[in-house]
């Protein structure tokens, strides 16, 4: 396999930048701290993953066009290939857990794809989309894994360094991403290379973290506790995202799920923006101290695909 490169991530830039406008880049506080954040919940499919899906799908030579494309996610990432896969018309199959948040799996299907659904914790998804491949002969695009969606993600850092310029501002010193299977900050470290990579993972599925810290890719934790960061459960680190990562990022921040539902209220109060939990991450690390905040550091809103009902029972708790 090819791997992602700085040059790969503009050339990924330049293509998103045809069909979809920038994301704005707002500027928020934490008290006296004051940063950036990136809002990527207000693309099309209301997340990042379009970005990575487009560049991987319009990679495929036109002639495996024909076969298919087969995606594996939890929600976001499948509708990013729903989405480039119908704009280019490819049809397209995506592997997702049962347990997916409905308005994801149901937002998948109006974007014309085909669901098989698998047992999140118990079958391989990774298995079935390989079963799936090797029946059709289809392209996968795997959600994190994969250099051209590396590269798509990185374009988020191409697009906020050109925002930053326009205001007269230095490049980012840091970004802070919310982070399941690595593909947004490796792509992110890529991008910028002097900036600072605070990859921000729940309690307990810290897998990119504590496979950083190994120095080698590790399955998630068998014993992990239930998380309401949904698009953040990644089952193993791949090789690809611990090989950019390891020698860019420090390992071991994780966020607590009161965390998570505080800076989802912080960003609906402060931002107006409705962020699904995993995509608040980043935001729930600078809100808790955990990662520092100053005015070079860019953090990642990931997703606004939240069902409304866990939304709105998180609004109205208490602060």
């Amino acid at each position: 396999m090819r791997k992602p490169t700085s040059e790969g991530i503009v050339r990924a830039a330049a293509k998103v930048a045809e069909i979809l406008p920038m994301t704005p880049l707002l500027p928020i506080e934490f008290g006296e701290r004051s940063c950036w954040i990136k809002a990527e919940s207000l693309q099309p499919i209301g997340a990042f993953k379009i970005r990575g899906a487009w560049n991987r799908i319009t990679a495929i030579p036109v002639k495996d066009r024909a076969r298919g494309v087969i995606g594996v996610s939890s929600g976001n990432h499948a509708q990013g290939v729903a989405w480039a896969a119908r704009r280019l018309g490819i049809a397209a199959t995506i592997v997702m857990p049962s347990d997916a948040p409905r308005i994801k799996l149901d937002n998948v299907r109006k974007l014309g794809a085909q669901i098989v659904e698998y047992e999140r914790h118990v079958s391989d998804r990774d298995g079935i989309a390989r079963e799936l491949q090797a029946q059709t002969g289809a392209t996968i695009v795997h959600a994190f894994a994969d250099p051209w969606v590396i590269e798509g993600q990185g374009s988020i850092a191409i697009e906020t360094r050109a925002q930053l310029a326009e205001r007269g501002l230095p490049e980012p010193t840091r970004f802070i991403a919310p982070c399941g299977g690595g593909g947004l900050s490796a792509g992110l470290a890529l991008a910028c290379p002097e900036a600072e990579i605070v990859p921000v993972e729940p309690v307990g599925w810290d897998t990119i973290g504590r496979s950083m810290a190994a120095g080698t890719p590790l399955a998630s934790d068998a014993a992990a506790p239930r998380t309401i960061c949904d698009c953040l459960l990644a089952p193993a680190a791949q090789e690809i995202n611990i090989d950019v990562l390891k020698h860019r990022a420090a390992p071991g921040l994780t966020v607590t799920d009161a965390e998570i539902r505080a800076a989802m209220r912080h960003l609906f109060a402060h931002a107006r923006l409705v962020v699904e939990p995993g995509a608040a991450a980043g935001v729930a690390a600078a809100m808790a101290g955990k990662a520092p905040v100053d005015e070079g550091t860019v953090i990642v809103v990931t997703g606004g695909n939240v069902d409304p009902q866990l939304f709105s029972e998180i609004i109205g708790q208490d602060q």
